[in-house]
């Protein structure tokens, strides 16, 4: 027996039961709490200096070993478009997209899943930095990230 669940929405959050009579034992019963998250993007802006090492963090507060399960994108936008910078399957070596004349050979992927760009260019600032987590084909958790590049 399964109870089957579309269009999820946090209010369908609660305890659910299933109870059926068996002969000659009498009733069983199993219970489950049901706890539906909403979808929900971390936006953090990071500062850094021109020409230094920026690194953004993927999924804050997330052990390496639970994104190392997962896979993963970075991904960098402005002004509506995103280009995709590195993916990461389990188990595998990052792809890195070198097409970007912007970023190329600029960027690594760190620790931690961690986006790794040097040197920051002035071109940097604004731009907006997201990692995508899918732990399931319908469970993607974001993180974006704003930099803002300073000169001395």
């Amino acid at each position: 027996w399964a109870l089957h669940l579309e269009n999820l929405t946090v209010s369908l959050s609660g305890q659910y039961e299933c109870s059926f009579a068996t002969y000659p034992y009498g009733s069983k019963a199993a219970k489950i709490q049901l706890i539906v998250k909403a979808e929900e993007e971390q936006h953090y802006v990071k500062e850094v200096w021109l020409n230094q090492t920026l690194e953004i963090p993927c999924i804050q507060d997330t052990t390496s070993e639970n994104l190392s399960n997962y896979p993963l994108k970075w991904l960098v936008g402005e002004s509506g478009r995103k280009e995709e910078l590195v993916t990461k399957e389990p188990s595998c070596p990052a792809a890195y997209r070198n097409g970007s004349a912007l970023y190329g050979q600029r960027v690594r992927l760190g620790l931690n899943n961690t986006l790794m760009i040097f040197p920051t260019k002035i071109t940097d600032d604004g731009r907006v930095f997201s990692c995508h987590v899918t732990y399931h084909p319908e469970r993607i958790q974001k993180s974006s990230t704003t930099v803002r590049v300073f000169g001395k």
